[in-house]
């Protein structure tokens, strides 16, 4: 016989000897066991309470480790750069570093504007927060800074609280824009040292769960509708249009429209400036993309783009000439420290709160998907403190609350960044930015900055086909997506979360009141269960019935799961009961009158022992009381159902 012929019998014979034992086992497949109630289990398992560890005992302990272990906890820079290996990643570091500061500067003077705010605090706010991060974060990747996100949610707050209208000149109608810059820069610094209360607050009392409340689609869907009121708003600067300030819900409807009919004023160098800055960076993005594999680092277009500009818009004077808006003058240096005016935090509280709730949601969900690919551990608690900080300390040196950037985040990753020493190093390039060389960015159109706005929205107006893979994978999430997106385009940023948030959670009642139920039955020749409603060669087995839940069972649906398992099993278990009780009551009344006879007789004087045995033949088994029933104590009861429960 050749090996092949003798291989195939004995896998023949193993399928068939595999086959023979499943027969078997369902064959002889039997579920009998005892009802028993809570205390009967206790008793059985001998159930004794666990004695709760103390929380606040370790807390209030005092030593050397335990303040060794809260140093290195909080500050986590001591615990990782002492073990830097120099050799092995600072080469990465430092050319991650430069591509990133190369990313930052223009992001940073660009996502201002976003703001409302001079772009130079946008230069501020991309270096102390970084540098603070690099001490305090426990995130190897991600790239702390300006955020579009962020930067909008600061802009709806100052220029609602500081509009333009509150600053008209007299004399000419015009905007006094120095007295508006600085109480829209005094109300982002305020906002930025109470977003970072809060983070820092929710830190240290472990907190860090929030962000589950923020699913994936809710975030997808706000960081969209996000996306398309930064576009909307970046439309004034590429047409260079004056427009009203406007905040509140349909404010960016009430923009669009005023955009739309004050085309006719547009200024042509203007939008010829945006339109020739938006091709180049587009073009030099599909160079990265196509050349990525051949260049060491990318090409950085938008630093390349916003020295072009700036030395255009010098030479040929395109200010005078074409009336194009430029940044304006920036101040060389570092400014001091400035106190926060607490009397705006009772102005700010409700939106501080939002953006830092954002802010978070979005840092930690990319800081866990770099953990992930890369082998470590992100602390989201932590997390919140490290941003909490850099917020906090930033708002003390004028700067407007900050996260992280996604396309920043890969690039850091994408070039060899390995640590947060990446971070250091973009902050001290930005501080060689802001020392010697911001003034040299004078004339840098505003078109420009714009541009470089719209074409970094790409990747977030990419989510829009979230909506086709959630529409085949899951169309309850789909509806969370469409929700926050409407809601948060028309009730505006701040109300649009509460919305999608408050819609979430009650998505969520509303899945574990109405959960699926089914009966399950057994795959023929397997041990696997399925609906029997959804799998028609799936068959229950005799005797048994198996009732699955696709929710937990609490107070909301326990009515519902009762109702939904007596008409499953196509037992009315109610009625089994009152029949029961009627039952032992005839019972329990016919014994009485039977031990009421046998004392009547007693007393009457001896009776035959043929009547005697006439009269107390009857033999009653009343073991199980009424009590019992009712709370499913039967002994000596069988029961063959089995309940499961599935989250």
């Amino acid at each position: 016989m050749e090996p092949s012929e003798a291989s195939g019998q004995r896998d023949t014979q193993a399928l068939l000897s595999t086959t023979q034992e499943m027969e078997l086992r369902r064959r002889d497949y039997h579920v009998e066991r005892p009802l028993l109630n809570q205390k009967q289990l206790e008793e059985l398992g001998r159930w004794s309470s666990v004695t709760g560890t103390h929380q606040w005992r370790t807390w209030l302990q005092c030593s050397h480790a335990r303040a060794r272990a809260l140093l290195l906890q909080y500050l986590p820079v001591l615990a990782w750069l002492p073990r830097y290996p120099v050799r092995d990643w600072l080469l990465g570091d430092l050319l991650s570093g430069l591509s990133v500061a190369i990313m930052q500067l223009p992001q940073g003077l660009a996502y201002a504007l976003l703001a409302g705010l001079p772009p130079v605090f946008g230069l501020y706010s991309s270096f102390y927060p970084v540098f603070i991060y690099f001490l305090f974060g426990t995130s190897r990747h991600i790239s702390v800074g300006t955020f579009a996100v962020m930067s909008v949610m600061v802009g709806s707050v100052t220029e609602s609280l500081a509009p333009d209208e509150d600053f008209l000149q007299d004399l000419n109608s015009t905007v006094n824009e120095t007295a508006r810059d600085a109480a829209r820069v005094q109300l982002a610094s305020a906002l930025s040292v109470l977003v970072g209360l809060f983070q820092v607050g929710l830190g240290l009392v472990h907190f860090g769960f929030v962000v589950t409340y923020l699913s994936e689609p809710l975030v997808h869907g706000y960081t969209t509708a996000a996306s398309v009121q930064v576009f909307i708003s970046q439309l004034k600067y590429v047409f260079g249009l004056q427009l009203s300030s406007r905040s509140g819900p349909l404010s960016i409807i009430y923009t669009l429209l005023e955009v739309c009919w004050k085309l006719p004023q547009s200024v042509v160098g203007t939008m010829v400036t945006a339109l020739v800055a938006g091709v180049v960076l587009v073009v030099v993005k599909l160079l990265n993309d196509k050349l990525q594999q051949h260049l060491p680092l990318p090409i950085p277009g938008e630093l390349l783009t916003l020295i072009g500009a700036t030395g255009i818009s010098y030479g040929v004077g395109l200010k005078h000439r074409f009336g194009v808006d430029v940044v304006g003058d920036i101040p060389a240096g570092l400014i001091p420290p400035v106190a926060p005016n607490s009397q705006l935090f009772a102005k700010l509280v409700g939106n501080a709160f939002a953006i830092a709730v954002v802010g978070f949601a979005i840092a930690i969900s990319l800081g866990k998907i770099f953990a992930l690919r890369h082998g470590y551990r992100v602390d989201s608690n932590q997390e919140l403190v490290a941003l909490g900080l850099s917020n906090l300390i930033g708002g003390v040196f004028q700067c407007f609350p900050v996260s992280c950037s996604m396309s920043r985040s890969l690039v850091q990753e994408s070039t060899g960044g390995n640590t947060q020493v990446a971070g250091a190093v973009s902050s001290l390039f930005i501080l060689i930015i802001i020392v010697k060389l911001g003034e040299l960015f004078q004339d840098l159109p505003k078109a420009v900055l714009a541009a470089a706005i719209i074409v970094n929205l790409k990747g977030m107006l990419m989510q829009f086909t979230d909506i086709c893979s959630l529409w085949k994978a899951n169309r309850m999430d789909l509806l969370i997506w469409l929700v926050t997106f409407v809601a948060t385009i028309l009730l505006n940023l701040d109300l649009g979360l509460a919305a999608a948030v408050a819609f979430s959670l009650l998505l969520v009642v509303f899945r574990t009141q109405l959960p699926h139920y089914s009966i399950l039955g057994q795959v023929p020749d397997t041990d696997i269960y399925r609906d029997v409603a959804e799998y028609s060669e799936a068959r229950e087995v005799p005797g048994v019935k198996v009732f699955r839940s696709s929710a937990t069972v609490y107070f909301a649906n326990a009515e519902l799961y009762s109702d939904t398992l007596k008409q499953k099993c196509g037992i009315d278990v109610d009625r089994l009961i009152s029949r029961k009780k009627k039952l032992l009551k005839k019972k329990e009344l016919k014994l009485k009158r039977l031990l009421k006879e046998e004392k009547l007789q007693r007393q009457a004087g001896p009776l035959e022992p043929a009547a005697a045995s006439k009269g107390t033949s009857v033999s009653i088994n009343a073991n199980t009381s009424i009590r019992d029933i009712e709370s499913n104590n039967m002994e000596g009861s069988k029961a063959k159902c089995v309940w499961l429960h599935s989250r």
